[in-house]
């Protein structure tokens, strides 16, 4: 696991039913807030398919009518985004996954935690170009 940057408090977040179906709201406003970013492209594809890959990983382990939180931290050329679902209990994560395998080589950086009932995957991404454009 890579380390991650230290963050406080989410400039956007998102609670919405930890459903599946739900994934496509998270993987299209991430793709907004990159774009917001001058993400490259290509990039800003990367890290949609990571956080549904990361949904992929937390929504197994959600507790039935729970929430999937989504905070987004914005810097100046990165990107961070972390969601949770609350769990049984703590999650033994399953790093040898084909969704963490993706997560993993198309993000900067990805983190797993499970402490106290809740279950998070934090990426972040840091493209090398960010503001070539498009």
């Amino acid at each position: 696991m890579d380390a991650m940057p230290q963050v406080d408090r989410a400039d956007v977040e998102l609670r919405l039913p930890a459903d599946s179906a739900y994934v496509s709201v998270l993987r299209t406003t991430t793709a907004g807030l990159a774009a917001r970013l001058d993400f490259p492209i290509d990039d800003i594809e990367d890290l949609r398919i990571a956080v549904g890959e990361a949904c992929a990983l937390v929504l197994p382990e959600a507790q039935p009518g729970s929430d999937l939180t989504c905070a987004f931290f914005l810097g100046s050329s990165q990107l961070t985004v972390r969601v949770t679902v609350v769990s049984a209990g703590d999650v033994a994560p399953d790093l040898d996954s084909f969704a963490w395998q993706v997560l993993s080589t198309l993000a900067t950086a990805a983190d797993v935690s499970s402490h106290e009932g809740r279950f998070s995957v934090t990426i972040t991404m840091q493209p090398e170009d960010v503001g070539a454009g498009l």
